[in-house]
């Protein structure tokens, strides 16, 4: 049995405490604080800057090969994206992906997936990976968890026995797990969420912080991101910016959004992040994935991004398109036999009709899977012509473009995006 942590003074935190069950997680010695020396080179390098707006393009250099950014990275949460084989993902250009810490700690466990070379070995996948803390099922599965200052232990899924993450056991099964970029345990709840409870929730994230890097012992291979918490408080988020930045770590991601609030309050907050974040290191917006938060946030100064939406909407036979997306199910496509996208050269477009879609959908999963490679290519072809634009320094232009073919009619655009934009010198007229 591992050591018990330090005594703490902070009260529990979250549903009420059950009897105590078998513990599978225990949490580990906290160790000593590092010597600080010179320390390794910056994990992001900015190759180019848009004129008037906050957007940048530049690479991550991780040690399974250069990552260009703004990036956005597909979720594979058990060790695939849902839908697609490792290889298809690589072919379609994808450097990074995620798993799941909390997942792969419960099932098939850290111990099997370290003896299968790392997450890389297991999956076969020769590029990057980011595992998340395993945080946010504490939103996800909030009627199975419990925070305290200890950790947060959540009932199994799977067994019913409880399981304990403490920040320690969450970076234990990351380093075991091998991923390129880390996530610290942060509190997290939901965006929705007002009152004290975002507060604790936001300070305790510095907390977990502290003892995340204490954790790591592969800190040099492996980048540890802390997560700027606070809700949709601006003192609250910037009193966690001011305490995250003062930590040396090789990246940030802000956390706590794109869960149901409104989009005035959404931008703002992101910006607010943004316009605090250290410049020379990367900044990632989690839980983002619709085209036109992606556009919106590159031009508040975002440059990573992930979501679970172009696979999960695939599976509802929705295919992504730049003006929207076509909803493959309804008869208007059962003698069309054009491709989801005429521009678009992903092997689904490239090779299948919406009619040949439409005719497999209800019935067949091979029609899902093209689907999912579809959007997939959407998302990484957008971000790809992003970056392009920034390099050519008209940026400003392809945002106007994007939103004149995502839109029509100037008057269509949400007025969220147009405000957002205005602030970082970006027009519609």
């Amino acid at each position: 049995m591992a050591a018990a942590l330090p005594p703490v003074t902070a009260t529990s935190v979250g549903t009420r405490r059950r009897p105590e069950a078998r513990v599978t997680w225990e949490s580990g010695k906290m160790a000593a604080p590092r010597a600080v020396g010179p320390g390794p080179a910056p994990l992001l390098r900015i190759t180019a800057e848009c004129g008037r707006s906050r957007a940048r393009v530049g690479e991550l250099r991780l040690p399974h090969g250069p990552v260009p950014c703004p990036v956005f990275m597909p979720v594979g949460t058990r060790g695939t994206a849902k839908g697609v084989t490792a290889a298809q993902l690589a072919a379609l250009g994808c450097r990074i992906c995620l798993g799941n810490t909390y997942h792969l700690g419960t099932r098939p466990g850290p111990e099997l997936v370290q003896r299968a070379g790392g997450l890389h070995g297991f999956m076969d996948w020769p590029h990057n990976l980011l595992t998340d803390s395993g945080g946010f099922q504490m939103v996800s599965l909030v009627e199975l968890s419990e925070v305290t200052e200890e950790g947060v232990r959540f009932r199994s899924p799977y067994g019913g026995e409880e399981i304990l993450l403490s920040p320690e056991k969450s970076i234990e099964i990351q380093n075991a797990l091998g991923a390129d970029i880390m996530m610290q345990l942060d509190d997290v709840v939901s965006s929705t969420t007002t009152g004290p409870r975002v507060e604790e929730a936001m300070h305790r994230s510095v907390r977990w912080l502290d003892r995340c890097i204490a954790a790591n012992r592969r800190p040099e291979q492996q980048k540890l991101f802390a997560i700027i918490q606070g809700g949709l408080d601006p003192a609250l988020r910037t009193k966690c910016l001011e305490e995250m930045t003062r930590r040396d770590v090789p990246g940030f991601a802000i956390g706590g959004l794109s869960g149901g609030e409104e989009k005035d309050r959404f931008w703002k907050m992101v910006k607010l992040s943004t316009d605090r974040l250290p410049r020379d290191k990367p900044r990632y917006l989690m839980g983002v994935g619709y085209a036109t938060d992606l556009v919106v946030c590159v031009a508040l100064g975002c440059d990573m991004f992930d979501c679970v939406f172009p696979t999960r909407t695939a599976r509802f036979g929705s295919a992504l398109v730049p003006w929207g997306s076509l909803q493959l199910k309804n008869k208007q496509f059962a003698k069309d036999f054009r491709p989801i996208d005429e521009n678009c050269d992903c092997p689904t477009c490239q090779r299948h009709s919406r009619a040949y879609l439409h005719a497999l959908i209800r019935s067949e999963t091979a029609a899902l899977h093209h689907l999912t490679i579809h959007n997939i290519a959407y998302q990484l072809n957008l971000m790809g012509s992003i970056r392009e634009s920034i390099l050519a320094q008209r940026f400003p232009e392809f945002v106007r473009e994007f939103l004149s073919t995502m839109y029509g009619a100037r008057e269509r655009v949400p007025a969220w995006v147009v405000e957002a934009l205005a602030t970082v010198g970006i027009t519609l007229d």
